[in-house]
Parts: structure tokens; C-alpha cells; sequence
């Protein structure tokens, strides 16, 4: 029986599982399953390990998508240059790490009609910010603003960027009125992390783009009250899983929109969950 896992911690949120199990059963995987699996960077050799026979791949979450690389056998071209890799897919008895995050920004930006920026504001500085940066130099953009609340720790997401050919220009968070003269922002913080800067974003007129997915934020609530196009993290998710099950299966005929109308539905359930109804 084939079997895959996404990892990370936090992780009793992600829905990964319900994107994966999805597609399965579109395609008639019926003995594959799928779970979750609570995970820290310390564990996460032991897991790996302890995988055995049959299993299919491991998506992952933070904070693991840098120690990946250095557990991995061979690593894409793309993972590497990132930095980051969310993938992990066993093949001929080696384990192979990619990033398939890329792709999901690329496509989720492209298929709201953003996917041509003159000018963008990253937001963060971690291993999301990096995949970000790869995937606006895919679509064609030069040179990018990083604004981090801790510059200094988004030297390595700045460094990925310049790999990619990317004129990148750090700077501190508090500096965020001065550097809104963009087209585009994209926020790799943590759901809430950029409320704060909510109407200062909105005030710019610059379109949205938000990883986290779920219940609308601030941030994404005020950009769209200001009338600009706003887009959350839901389609990212979708679309990086459908190359991880790519990845995995080794099929191409993976069914996109059923794994975005089941994500979608649990998501609305969670909602109801959530307040009560």
C-alpha cells in the first residue's frame, strides 16, 4: 500500500491531507493513503528513517524545508538555487528533494492575472520569501524589495534571489511607508504577522498577494476594501500539491479541480467550525 505524509510543526492545520486524498481518489489510487505527521527540524532523520517499504514522497512544512536539503541523496537544480526544498521523493533507493512551491506561486500569480509585476514588495524573509523571489524571476521581473522584521535574517532569502538573477534590496519592516511604490506586494509572513501594516498596504493601491490561506486577514480585508486585487495563499497550496502528486505518483493526469473543490469545502467547513455554525 502506498503511502505519503506531510510534516512539519505546526502541522494539525495544514490541508495537505485533504488535497493529496483528493486527488487520489479521482485517479483511482485507492490504496494510497496520506496522513500528517507533527515534526520538528530535530526529528526529522528519525522519520525518514522509520518511513519503511512503500512509502511515496513527504511534503514539507516548516521548519523543515531547509534541513531537507542536507538529508536529501540528490537535489533539483531548482531546490537548490532556493534553498528550500518541500518535497521529498524516494527513487531507486535514494531520496530525492525538490520545491514545487515555485510552480504554485508562479501559476496561483498567473492565474489571477498577475503574473506580469513591474514592480514588487516581498514581505518576509524566510524559506516561502526565497521560493517567492525564484518564482517572480520565472515570470520575468529584475529586481524586488525584501521587507523583513529582522533584516538581517533574510540574507539567505535575498541571497536565493540574486542566484536567480534578481536585483534584491533589503531593508527593515519599519520602513514600509517609503517602499510601497509597487505594483504588487507579495506577504510570505505568518497569517496575522502583517496586519499591523494592513492599512498602509491598502493605502498603496498595489495588488496582493498573501501565502496564508483560510480565514481572511487584516491585511487581506483592507486591501480589498481599498478596491485592489487581493490573492491568498489557497491557490499556491493547491497548485504545489498538484506537482508533489505529480512528483509521487509519476502521473500527469492529476485533477486540479477536484483537489481545489475539496480544499475549498473543507475550508468553508472549518469556518462553520470555527464560529459555531
Amino acid at each position: 500500500m502506498p503511502h505519503a505524509l506531510v510534516a512539519g510543526s505546526p502541522i494539525a492545520h495544514s490541508l495537505s491531507p485533504v488535497l493529496h486524498r483528493a486527488a487520489y481518489a479521482a485517479m483511482g489510487l485507492d490504496d494510497w493513503t496520506y496522513d500528517a505527521v507533527e515534526c520538528a527540524e530535530e526529528g526529522l532523520p528519525a522519520l525518514l528513517g522509520g518511513l519503511g517499504p512503500g512509502w511515496a514522497g513527504l511534503s514539507l512544512t516548516m521548519p523543515l524545508k531547509r534541513v531537507a536539503l542536507t538529508l536529501a541523496d540528490t537535489v533539483t537544480d531548482l531546490a537548490a538555487t532556493v534553498g528550500a526544498a518541500n518535497t521529498l521523493v524516494p527513487r531507486d533507493g535514494r531520496l530525492h528533494a525538490d520545491n514545487t512551491d515555485v510552480y504554485g506561486i508562479v501559476t496561483a500569480l498567473t492565474e489571477a492575472g498577475l503574473g506580469e509585476p513591474a514592480s514588487v514588495l516581498v514581505l518576509g524573509g524566510g524559506a516561502t520569501a526565497a521560493s517567492a523571489l525564484a518564482a517572480l524571476a520565472q515570470l520575468g521581473v529584475t529586481g524586488t524589495r525584501l521587507a523583513a522584521r529582522r533584516p538581517e535574517r533574510a540574507r539567505d532569502a535575498a541571497e536565493a534571489g540574486r542566484r536567480f538573477g534578481l536585483a534584491v534590496e533589503v531593508a527593515s519592516l519599519d520602513r514600509l511607508p517609503a517602499l510601497l511604490d509597487v505594483d504588487l506586494v507579495v506577504s510570505t509572513l505568518p497569517a496575522g504577522a502583517a496586519d499591523p501594516y494592513a492599512e498602509l498596504v491598502a493605502g498603496s493601491g498595489a495588488a496582493l498577494f498573501d501565502v496564508a490561506y483560510g480565514r481572511p486577514t487584516e491585511l487581506t480585508g483592507a486591501v480589498e476594501s481599498a478596491g485592489a486585487r487581493v490573492v491568498d495563499g489557497f491557490p499556491m497550496l493547491v497548485h504545489q500539491a498538484v506537482r508533489q502528486v505529480q512528483l509521487m505518483t509519476g502521473r500527469d493526469d492529476v485533477p486540479v479541480e477536484a483537489m481545489r473543490d475539496a480544499g475549498s469545502a473543507e475550508l468553508l467547513r472549518r469556518a462553520r467550525v470555527s464560529y459555531g455554525a
